[in-house]
C-alpha cells in the first residue's frame, strides 16, 4: 500500500547512531501504547475471528466531545473507495465513514489486529484451490441516506473499481483485475460502458466471486474500501463521488477540502449492532490538513484547550519526541508499521546498474537524519530487503553489503568513473514550503555532489508534490516512495512494485516508480501465485533478493516504526500496525 498522502519525507532516512542492518539493535523503548520489535515491523499478525459480531461497546468510554486531527499530509489524491490506496485515506475512511467484505479490529491483549468480518457474515467461503469465493452481505446495513446497502451494491463497488483508466492509482487493478476471472482485459465500466464483468455475480445476499487464479488472500483484500457498496448511476459519478462517498460507517462527510480540512459528524443510519469492530463515541472528527510537524508538536506538548482532544498520525519531531517521552509518556503511540522507504531511480533514464548502485552509496543517510528530525531506531530502522522485518518467508539479505547508514563517497565516485558518468545529473523533488524539507534537500545537494553527481532540486509545494512526482513526464529522475504491506504477504510487494508496465501508453507508474519491466520476473511471479500456499512465502522472498541482485532497480532508505502523539483527553489511540495509523474504532473523549 501506498504510505501517507502526499508522501511526507522525500528523501527523509536512516538513524545516527544504528550499529547493525536489518533493524537489529535495542527497541525504542517501553513508553506510550506500544513499542516495537524492530526485527518484527512487518508482522502484523494472521489473528482472525470470523464469528466477531457487534456491538461493541469499550469499558469506561463516555460519548461526546470532538477529536482534532492535526496533519502535514493534504488528502489531496480522492476519498472515491474506488481509488483509496494510501495509508492514511485507506485507514481514516475504513475506520470511519466506509465498509467493505471484512475488516480488522485492534485487540489490546496481543496488541495486533484481527481480521473479522465486516458486511459479509463471515470470512467467506472458497472452494478447495481458492478459485471460487462467496461471500453473505449482512441485513441491516444503510447508507447515510437511509436506503440500505444491498449485495448488488457491493458488487457494484466491487466491479466499479477495476476501471483503471478512471482510477489509475486505485489497488484494484494489483489484485481485482489479477485474479478476478475476466479481469485482466475488463476495462472497466466508464472505460468501455458496454462491457459487462462477468467474474462476480449475485446470488440474493451473497457475492460469489470466480477467480482466474488460486487468491487464498481473498479475505485480506476484502478489507480494501474497494470492496465496499458504492450506489449505481449519478450518485457515484466519479468526478463528484471522489469528495463524498456514501457513508456506510459510524461517521459521514460534512466537509471537505482536498487540501485544507475534512469535517466528519456522526450517521444517524449506522447501526451498531450490525458492526463487529467499529463504535461511536466521539461527536464528529476534524482534520486540519497541511499542518507543519513543528505547530502539530507544540500543540500537543502543550496539551491546553484543543490540544487535549487533538491527536496526529504524523511521527514527532526527534527533539519533541524526548520532551513527550519524558514529560508525558503516556500520551506517545509507538508500535511497529509494515512499509519501507525507498529511492526510486526512473529505470527509463537511468540505464546502467552501476549508477543506481552509486547512488546508494552517495545518499547521505546520516546527514538526512539530522536534517529530517526522524527518531533513532523507533521510526527509522536501517534497511537492507526491500520488505520489512517480519514478513512471512522473509530472510535478510544485503545486495550492496552497506552496514546500517554508511556512506561512502569514494567507491560512489569509482562506480560512477567506471560507467563512464562522472557527473551525472540527478534531478528530485523537494517542497519549497516545508522548512523541514528544505533541510533536507540541502543535506542530498551535497552528499550527492561530494561523491561525483551532479545535483539539481525540482521545486513543488507539498500541495503539488504527489501529482509531480506521480507525473510520468516530469524532469526528474529519482522519485521518492514509500510501500506498505497490504497483508502480510510478499505477493502484495513484488507484483505491485515490480511487474512491468508501460508508462508511454498508461502515463502513470501506478506503484512501479522505477518503470522496471521484465518478462522473465513477470513469469516467475504468475508461477509463484499458482504455487501451493506454504510454498509461496519463500519463493517472494527469493524472487525479492534476485531483483535486487541482478537489477537493482531501487535501494533502501528506512524502515519504519511510529512515533505518534495525542492529548490527554484522547483515549483509545493505539497502533494500527497494518497501516501504522491509529485505531480509529476504538478512540473516545474522556469529558
Amino acid at each position: 500500500m501506498r504510505f501517507k498522502s502526499p508522501l511526507i519525507a522525500i528523501s527523509a532516512a536512516g538513524v545516527l547512531a544504528l550499529s547493525a542492518c536489518g533493524g537489529s539493535g535495542s527497541d525504542s523503548g517501553d513508553t506510550g501504547n506500544q513499542s516495537q520489535n524492530n526485527n518484527d515491523l512487518g508482522n502484523t499478525g494472521n489473528g482472525q475471528d470470523p464469528t466477531a459480531k457487534g456491538p461493541v461497546t469499550i469499558d469506561g468510554a463516555t460519548k461526546g466531545g470532538t477529536v482534532t486531527v492535526t496533519t502535514l499530509t493534504g488528502l489531496t489524491t480522492t476519498f472515491d473507495p474506488s481509488e483509496i490506496y494510501f495509508t492514511d485515506t485507506s485507514s481514516i475512511f475504513s475506520g470511519l465513514v466506509g465498509r467493505s467484505l471484512t475488516q480488522y479490529k485492534y485487540d489490546p491483549t496481543s496488541k495486533q489486529m484481527i481480521l473479522v468480518p465486516d458486511l459479509a457474515t463471515d470470512l467467506g467461503t472458497h472452494n478447495d484451490n481458492y478459485t471460487k469465493w462467496t461471500f453473505t452481505i449482512r441485513p441491516g446495513v444503510k447508507y447515510e441516506n437511509g436506503k440500505t446497502v444491498t449485495a448488488k451494491d457491493v458488487a457494484f463497488g466491487m466491479t466499479r473499481c477495476m476501471d483503471a483508466a478512471t482510477f489509475p492509482t486505485g489497488a484494484c487493478q494489483y489484485y481485482s483485475n489479477v485474479y478476478y476471472k475476466g479481469g485482466s482485459t475488463y476495462k472497466g465500466m466508464y472505460t468501455d460502458p458496454g462491457s459487462k464483468f462477468k467474474g462476480i455475480k449475485v446470488s440474493g445476499d451473497k457475492v460469489i466471486i470466480s477467480m482466474e487464479k488460486p487468491f487464498p488472500d481473498m479475505p485480506y483484500w476484502g478489507t480494501f474500501p474497494a470492496n465496499g457498496p458504492v450506489p449505481s448511476g449519478a450518485a457515484s459519478d466519479p468526478k463528484t463521488y471522489k469528495t463524498h462517498p456514501l457513508s456506510t460507517g459510524p461517521y459521514m462527510i460534512k466537509t471537505f477540502n482536498l487540501a485544507k480540512e475534512l469535517v466528519l459528524v456522526k450517521n444517524p443510519y449506522w447501526d451498531p449492532a450490525t458492526d463487529p469492530a467499529r463504535t461511536q463515541y466521539p461527536d464528529g472528527y476534524d482534520f486540519k490538513l497541511q499542518t507543519q510537524n513543528e505547530k502539530t508538536d507544540q500543540i500537543l506538548l502543550a496539551d491546553t484547550g484543543t490540544g487535549q482532544t487533538t491527536l496526529t498520525y504524523d511521527d514527532l519531531l526527534a527533539p519533541d519526541f524526548q520532551k513527550m517521552k519524558q514529560d508525558s509518556p503516556e500520551r506517545l503511540t509507538l508500535g511497529g508499521s509494515p512499509c519501507t522507504y525507498y529511492w526510486a531511480p526512473d529505470g527509463r533514464k537511468i540505464t546502467n546498474k552501476k549508477v543506481r548502485e552509486a547512488l546508494s552509496w552517495a545518499y547521505p543517510y546520516k546527514n538526512v537524519i539530522l536534517a529530517s528530525g526522524l527518531i533513532p531506531n523507533v521510526n527509522a530502522i536501517p534497511a537492507t530487503n526491500l520488505m520489512p522485518p517480519g514478513l512471512p518467508g522473509r530472510t535478510p539479505y544485503n545486495v550492496t553489503g552497506r552496514k546500517g547508514f554508511d556512506t561512502d563517497p569514494a567507491k560512489a565516485k569509482a562506480l560512477l568513473k567506471s560507467a563512464n558518468a562522472t557527473g551525472y545529473e540527478i534531478k528530485f523533488l523537494f517542497r519549497t514550503d516545508d522548512p523541514v524539507n528544505v533541510k533536507v534537500k540541502d543535506a542530498l545537494i551535497k552528499g550527492l555532489t561530494e561523491a561525483g553527481f551532479k545535483a539539481t532540486p525540482v521545486p513543488t509545494t507539498t500541495a503539488s508534490y504527489t501529482t509531480a512526482r506521480d507525473n510520468v513526464n516530469e524532469d526528474i529522475n529519482v522519485r521518492s516512495s514509500g510501500w506498505c504491506s497490504d497483508w502480510p504477504s510478499g505477493s502484495t510487494w513484488v507484483p505491485t512494485l515490480f511487474g512491468s508496465t508501460d508508462v508511454a501508453t498508461s502515463h502513470s507508474f501506478g506503484t512501479n516508480y522505477t518503470a522496471f519491466s521484465n518478462k522473465s520476473v513477470d513469469n516467475q511471479m504468475d508461477a509463484i501465485q499458482r504455487m501451493p500456499l506454504d510454498q509461496q512465502a519463500d519463493a517472494w522472498n527469493a524472487l525479492d533478493k534476485q531483483i535486487a541482485t541482478k537489477y537493482f532497480p531501487l535501494f533502501t532508505l528506512y524502515y519504519t516504526g511510529i512515533a505518534q502523539a495525542h492529548g490527554s483527553k484522547i483515549q483509545g489511540d493505539n497502533d494500527d500496525n497494518t497501516l501504522g495509523m491509529p485505531t480509529w474504532k476504538d478512540i473516545w473523549v474522556s469529558q
